[in-house]
């Protein structure tokens, strides 16, 4: 796991200077710095509150009193990836009509942002799929396997 958290982590490293150096090519950085408050403020004032409240329907609401906790972390987290993914595709979800120059927006990006929300709810699925299977097999974990006692 901490290998995984690792290399997840210089992976986001790594994106994070291919972003930077692309900073270094715009004319108009405060049209990018009024994108970034405005994505910032859309997070605090829209997306964490949502994912709060939904996190907190799932344990104390819900049928019989609420879920197990172990639904909830997987629940915050893909609606966090989803509300950060709405956000950035929201410019092109949200304009009008054709365009007068078709390879300005060459793709059909409502597809693709359906695409991604699929592949979000199908990557919690199958973590809560995981973690449901451990819990009930709780002899098949990935860790090294216990000692035996030595005999006397």
């Amino acid at each position: 796991m901490r290998l995984l958290r690792t290399l997840t982590g210089v992976a986001g490293l790594a994106l994070m200077g291919v972003g930077a150096s692309l900073l270094l090519d715009v004319r108009e950085v405060t049209g990018v710095l009024a994108w970034l408050a405005g994505a910032v403020v859309l997070h605090d004032a829209l997306i964490a509150p949502v994912v709060l409240l939904v996190g907190m329907v799932l344990v104390k609401g819900g049928v019989r009193g609420g879920v197990r906790g172990g639904v909830r972390g997987p629940v915050r987290g893909a609606l966090t990836v989803a509300g950060a993914l709405t956000m950035v595709a929201l410019p092109v979800l949200l304009r009008p009509g054709p365009r007068a120059n078709s390879s300005v927006l060459p793709l059909d990006y409502v597809h693709n942002w359906v695409l991604a929300m699929v592949a979000v709810a199908v990557v919690t699925a199958v973590v809560l799929a995981v973690r449901r299977f451990r819990h009930r097999n709780p002899g098949t974990t990935t860790g090294p396997a216990p000692k035996e006692a030595d005999p006397v």
